[in-house]
């Protein structure tokens, strides 16, 4: 893990042009998708890929690349954002549902909120309710081709309505919890919740 944030994980966006579907202090990156992490990018072959989930549910369970594809296929079209100010527009991720996952594992009533965690280490920590309902997936391609390590292949969480420190990379599962438990950035002054559209970048905010 670096020892200190990522370049561009820090100071408040800068103004945009108001395209109607910018929130607050974003711009448009057009074709562009720039590159920030908080850690060195790994090279995980899918076959050593795992994803499970555990905490408060009945059944935790471990999924191989193989399971995870077997589950329905599922796809978000529509638009991402940055805390960093960037934004793209219509993007295509394809994957799974977080919902297929949740509802093998069966999250007891207590649980709240999630823990989701990478093979690398890096936590963000999200209410339950904003990875339930078709909000959230697992995603192992992006505009029809294989995700790019560098974007956090071979699979990562995609929780788009949020900004997408919370779509950790390099995903390794989710821990239910019933209270919420700070992530890397959460730790480091951003907001625990992340809304674009509120500008919750900060702590405060």
């Amino acid at each position: 893990m670096i020892s200190e944030p990522t370049r561009g994980f820090t100071g408040r966006a800068r103004a945009a042009d108001r395209d109607p579907r910018l929130p607050p202090g974003q711009y448009d990156a057009r074709d562009g998708w720039p590159v920030l992490s908080a850690e060195v990018t790994p090279r995980i072959a899918a076959a050593d890929w795992t994803f499970r989930v555990d905490g408060l549910v009945a059944r935790p369970r471990t999924w191989s690349w193989d399971d995870a594809h077997a589950l329905p296929a599922s796809e978000y079209r529509g638009d991402i954002h940055c805390v960093t100010s960037w934004s793209k527009f219509g993007v295509r991720f394809g994957g799974v549902s977080l919902d297929a996952f949740l509802a093998d594992a069966g999250p007891s009533p207590a649980a709240t909120h999630v823990v989701a965690y990478s093979h690398t280490g890096y936590t963000a920590n999200l209410p339950l309710a904003d990875v339930t309902g078709g909000r959230a997936w697992i995603a192992w391609e992006y505009d029809g081709a294989p995700l790019a390590p560098e974007h956090g292949g071979p699979a990562r969480l995609i929780v788009p309505h949020l900004y997408f420190w919370k779509s950790a990379k390099w995903i390794a599962g989710l821990t239910l919890l019933d209270h919420d438990e700070p992530g890397f950035w959460e730790q480091n002054g951003y907001h625990h919740r992340g809304d674009p559209w509120r500008e919750q970048r900060y702590v405060g905010d």
